[in-house]
This record gives C-alpha cells, structure tokens and sequence, in this order.
C-alpha cells in the first residue's frame, strides 16, 4: 500500500516534468491542471476531505500572494522605474566605460551587475540585461546567453532580498538566518569557482584565458569579494542583503582593480563614454538612488536593528484558512515585508529621478500586468505543495526515498532542488515545493534539518540554470527564440558539474560539520 500512494503522491510531480520538459506546456496552464490533480489526487488516494484540501489550496494561494507575489512585483517595479527614468541607462554606461576587455566585462557584467539584479530583481532580470549589453559590446549571442545562465546560479539563492530563503524558511518552520547561514556555507566553493568558469568560456584559451592586465587577480577576487561577505552577513543580518552586499564590494573591487591595471599601463585602458562623462556626479548617485534606498531601507530593518524590526514586524493581519492537522497561520507583515520596503524605495526614487505619482502608477499597473502569468503559476505551485503537504504526499515520498537511499538520502539533496526548479523555474517556488519533504527527510535520517532544507536551496542555483523559464529569457534576450534546444545542450553540462560538485559538498561537509 506504501508503494501504491508513493506512486500517487508521485503523480502531480511527474506531471509537472514531463508537461513543462517534455510537451513544453504553458507554466501557468500546466501549473494550474498539476494543482487541481493534487487536490482530487489528495482526496482519492489519502482520504483528504474535501473541506481540507480546498482550504489548504486557499492557504497556498494566500501564501503566494504574500508575501511571495507582493515581492517580485515590487522587485520588478523597481526594475522598471529606473528603466522608465533612465537611471538604468546611467548605470550601465557607468559599468561599460570601465574596459574593453571582454574577460573584465564578463566578471563586471554577468558576475557583478548580474548578481546585484537577481538581488533586487530577479524575475531574469539578471540574465536578459547582462547578455543584451555583451551582445552590444561584441559577443556572440549564444555565447552571451550561456555565460549569464552560468552566472545567474549561486546568486540566486538571496535572490529578490532573500526571498527564495524566507520562503523556505516559512514552509520548513526554520529559522531563516541559520538557514541563510548552510546555504552560504554549501555554496562558498561554488562563488569562488563560477568566475574562472565565466573567463574560460569567454576566452576559451584554456590557462592562457588568465593572461594578462591582471585578469587572473580579478578573477579570484570576483569571487572573493561576493563570497566572503556572504558568510558574514547570513551569519549576523540573515538573507536579505548577502547577494546585494557581495556584488556591489565585487562590481566595486573589479572596478579598482581594473584601474589600478590601466594606471600600470597595462592593455585594460578605459573606454571613453561620451554620454557617461556628461553625468555629474549628482546624475549618477540618482540613478542608483531607489536600489541604494532599499540596502538602506533593509539594513534598518534587520537584526541590527531589533527595536525597529520588532515595533514593524507587530504591524500584521493573520489568516486561517486550513484548520486540520498540522495547520498554520498565514501571516501579512504589512511594514517589515521587503516588498513594503522596495515599493516605498521605488517610489522616493521615483519622485527625485523625475517622474510623476501618474507614471509611477502606471509603471505599477504594466508590471502587474506583465506578471500575469507568473502569478497564475506561483498561485497553483504554492497551493500544490500544501496541499501535498497538508495530505502526506510529501511525508511518503519522503519516507520512500529516505528508505530507497538510507544514509546516502544527503548526496541526492541538491538533486531533489535541482528537479523543483526545474520543474517550477523559480528557486522560491522550488523550496515550496520539495522544502518540507528535505526536512521530513532529515528528521527520518536524524541529519540537521537546516543543511538538508539548505541543500534543497543550493541545489535550484544549480537547476536555474537549465530550467525552461530561465533558458526561455535568455533566448528573448538574446534573438534566439527556437534556438532553446541548443541552448538547454550547452548549459546542460555545466549544470551536471555543478550539481556533482555540491552533491559532494553537502555529503561530505555535513558528515564534517556532524562530527564537530
């Protein structure tokens, strides 16, 4: 009987993979039918009443709309203000003006800049940007697409301030900045890896990739830079401000150094930009005003701040909409949100950079509009996790691959976060899903609960890069719709090194940090 409902609970799963991997169905459509098989699924195969699974399903939707909804529109609309502005268009000619080395441009571009817009942004931001200006800059475009695909992965993780963390977080009932903490543990070789990884495509000279106007220093600390600063602030702050931290000390490091090097009279000369020397130096801190607003905004509200965080996080309505057997209050925290915080940054920005309260409004209203569907998706994701979770469907696949692998469960992890992002194409969406089977899954193997739920969240950085959504953007961004086949190969094996890699990180430095 255990095998049959494994083979149930199994069903919405496989839906979701052969209708978005294999027949290339719509997200929000194949999304939705996965949910509404989930409920009669629950109801037929786990004797769930009827009663529950609806209201576990409303339970999912809530949650998706708050905060996980409310969070990517605003990251988005911040996205969008400074593109309405011209802001962005300052900033990136601020980060081109720097070289003509490719190799630089790469690590500043797809690394750096790619890396603060997954933070603040996401929602491929941090891909169509960074490979439209490569492109422009004289790269070829699948070579372009597939450099910020690899770039676009550990960064992932804090993505749209620490989003994909606190989501996790919520589902698992872990404490988030222990859970910021594993992750930033687990993928610390990684950071350091990804930048040499970027320059070896990019040149595609083997070692002689390094040679030459200090590129193998820059390299180094590319990674350095972001993943240092990580460790620290998972450690202290929690996960809303690590991948913001680390790519700006990252852009701000590579700009030195590629200074230092050009005023050596080394072959990294800066590049003219008419249009950058006309910015004064007022120009250019406004035009990064609304994101310096939101690092500023964050940092106020955080641990550091206790008084503040807790007087915000007291301002909230709670809902119960699932009564049964292990339920949970869905709480709006209406002023500590990190939505609340990049709506209002959006908008003081906004104003100072020249745009009216009508055309910010009207930003809003197109960024909603453009999300439709994502919002269609992340409805029917969140609702299909709970109610599996809700019905054990979740706890008995659990069980059945804790019993299948024993004591190995920990080297298929990150295996299980690379299927939930790919199937769902969002790190957040993917901790939704499989978050709560990790940790039913540790508590079966007596293995820390927070490195196994981490590894569900390092192991979608790994997917992200593969996953049909995130290869989709790169192909927009790039002109090379139909070309996503090709593209999917020459992402593919990277995605595979990566994840064995971490396969080996997680099995190896759990049983170490187990002992200790």
């Amino acid at each position: 009987m255990d095998l049959v409902k494994t083979v149930i609970a199994l069903i919405p799963i496989v839906w979701l993979i052969i209708s978005l991997g294999v027949f290339h169905v719509r997200g929000d459509v194949a999304c939705a039918i996965g949910f509404v098989g989930a409920i009669v699924l629950s109801i037929l195969g786990f004797n769930f009443s009827f009663i529950n699974s609806i209201t576990a399903g409303m339970d999912g939707i809530m949650m998706a709309i708050w905060p996980i909804i409310y969070v990517i529109i605003s990251a988005l609309f911040i996205y969008n203000i400074s593109k309405k502005s011209g802001g962005l268009d300052t900033i990136m000619s601020m980060l081109t003006s720097i070289t003509k080395d490719m190799r630089i441009l790469v690590l500043i571009l797809a690394w750096g800049l790619g890396g603060f817009l997954e933070a603040v942004a996401g929602f491929g931001t941090s891909v169509a940007i960074p490979a439209s200006i490569l492109i422009i800059l004289g790269m070829n475009p699948l070579k372009a697409a597939v450099v910020c695909l690899i770039a676009n992965t550990a960064p992932t993780a804090f993505g749209a301030v620490g989003l994909p963390i606190t989501t996790l977080a919520k589902v698992t009932g872990l404490g988030s900045t222990e859970l910021s903490y594993f992750v930033a543990i687990q993928l610390f070789f990684l950071i350091m890896i990804i930048p040499f990884v970027l320059v070896l495509l990019t040149s595609g000279k083997g070692l002689k990739s390094f040679k030459g106007n200090g590129v193998l220093f820059s390299t180094f600390m590319a990674g350095f830079t972001f993943a240092v600063p990580q460790i620290f602030i998972t450690k202290y702050m929690g996960p809303e401000l690590p991948s913001i931290v680390g790519a700006i000390i990252c852009i701000l490091s590579l700009v030195f150094i590629t200074r230092l090097y050009a005023n050596k009279g080394q072959e990294a000369t800066p590049q003219p930009d008419t249009d950058t020397d006309t910015k004064t130096t007022g120009d250019k801190i406004k035009a990064w005003l609304p994101f310096i607003l939101v690092f500023v905004l964050i940092i106020f509200t955080s641990s550091l701040f206790p008084s503040i965080k807790d007087a915000l996080a007291n301002v909230k309505t709670s809902f119960h909409f699932y009564n049964g057997l292990g339920a949970k209050s869905v709480d709006i925290d209406w002023l500590s949100s990190p939505g609340t915080l990049i709506l209002l940054s959006s908008f003081i920005g906004g104003t100072i950079q020249g745009l009216s309260l009508k055309q910010m409004f009207s930003v809003l209203f197109n960024t909603i509009k453009q999300l439709t569907k994502t919002i269609v998706t992340v409805c029917a994701i969140v609702g299909l996790s709970k109610v599996m979770g809700y019905s054990g469907m979740i706890a008995t696949i659990a069980i059945s691959l804790v019993k299948l692998t024993g004591p190995f469960y920990p080297v298929i992890s990150p295996i299980i976060g690379v299927l939930g992002i790919f199937i769902t194409g969002s790190d957040t969406s993917a901790n939704v899903l499989f978050g709560a089977l990790q940790v039913q899954a540790a508590n079966a193997l007596s293995v820390n609960p927070y490195w196994l739920a981490a590894a569900n969240m390092a192991g979608a950085t790994a997917g992200k890069m593969i996953s049909p959504q995130s290869i989709a953007i790169a192909t927009g961004a790039t002109k090379l719709e139909g070309q996503e086949g090709i593209l999917l190969k020459k992402a593919l094996p990277y995605c595979v090194m990566y994840t064995l890699v971490l396969c080996v990180i997680v099995f190896v430095l759990g049983k170490i940090l187990y002992m200790l």
